[in-house]
């Protein structure tokens, strides 16, 4: 039986204008598709960059300018040029020196004896022992301690009163009270071990990391060839470990060469003058006195400009060494 006329007009393919519209809206699909792979990218590392030039890039530049002028805390805003002269001051400057002398016997106190003591302890780890994770959190405890509460604690146990804990051991053995903080060296060893204890575990993971990393079949190989545990780890573990150690190095000089808060709160009364003779006085201290104490912000910058030339050195000795051990292996 033959359908009405207007029943077959019912069953008639849809109009060209749909499919027209249904075009449409898929390129505006694909172009959006196209969009959000080109520049998604973009918007997700956008605030870093944003972060970065707010509170990096711009304050660097700005600490730049203010090094060139004669600027007081007082008066921000109020410069008179004096070129590199803030620079000049510095070389016949007696306390910048002494910060720079207290910063480097500090560095090399505390750096040394942390990547050798992390080295060890990363080497004992890499063994498969009972409890191995709850060490590895454990190492890792004195780096999430606040920086306030280590020295603070450190403080009472380097108290030249007989009541510290280290005068008291220094007692049982018939030494003598030793003053911790008014000594030369004695002071820079007091804050070397601060640093010490809060750094050794953090490089002690990063070792760790890194002998995971090295092929067992090496061990294997040396093994066969009669090759003791001590001679493994000399002969096998410390080579692969030699671009780690560099970076521990670079990255242990540039903290020490920012060294701060240890200092500043093992001082009594948190002077930033480290020590009645500025015995462990930092060029982080230093700057801070000059800053914020004396008000001579164009100073300051000029102090924090030097430091920062002298990381890009570290940085650049960083590269000239990483260079060469590339080449040598």
């Amino acid at each position: 039986m033959d359908l009405p006329s207007d029943s077959r007009t019912a069953v008639a393919p849809a109009p060209a204008v749909a499919t027209a519209r249904d075009e449409r809206r898929r390129a505006r699909r694909s172009r959006r598709y196209r969009w959000d792979v080109r520049f998604s990218p973009y918007a997700l590392i956008a605030p870093f960059f944003l972060f970065f030039v707010a509170f990096g890039l711009f304050p660097l530049l700005y600490t730049g300018w203010a090094s060139l002028h004669r600027v007081e805390l007082g008066a921000p805003t109020d410069m008179e040029w004096v070129g590199l002269r803030n620079f000049s001051r510095l070389l016949d400057d007696d306390f910048f020196w002494n910060a720079l002398r207290n910063t480097f016997t500090i560095g090399l106190i505390s750096t040394v004896p942390q990547l050798l003591m992390a080295l060890g302890l990363a080497h004992l780890l890499n063994y498969r022992l009972r409890g191995s994770m709850f060490f590895r959190v454990a190492i890792l405890t004195p780096y999430a301690t606040s920086v306030a509460a280590a020295t603070l604690v450190f403080v009472l146990m380097f108290s030249r009163t007989d009541h510290g804990l280290i005068n008291w051991g220094l007692g049982l053995v018939g030494i003598d009270a030793v003053d911790w903080q008014n000594g030369d060296w004695t002071a820079q060893l007091a804050v070397s071990a601060i640093v010490i204890w809060r750094w050794t575990g953090y490089n002690a993971l990063i070792y760790l990391a890194a002998m995971q990393a090295i092929p067992h079949d090496l061990y294997e190989s040396a093994a066969l060839d009669g090759a003791s545990r001590r001679q493994q780890f000399l002969h096998v573990t410390v080579p692969s470990l030699r671009p780690t150690i560099l970076f521990t190095c670079v990255v242990s000089t540039i903290g020490a060469t920012q060294l701060f808060g240890e200092p500043l709160l093992f001082s009594q009364g948190a002077s930033p003058t480290g020590g009645s003779d500025h015995q462990f006085q930092t060029l982080g201290l230093y700057l801070y006195e000059q800053g914020w104490f004396n008000q001579h912000l164009g100073r300051a910058s000029a102090i924090a400009w030097t430091m920062f030339l002298i990381l890009v050195l570290i940085g650049l000795l960083n590269w000239a060494v990483g260079r060469w051990i590339r080449k040598s292996a």
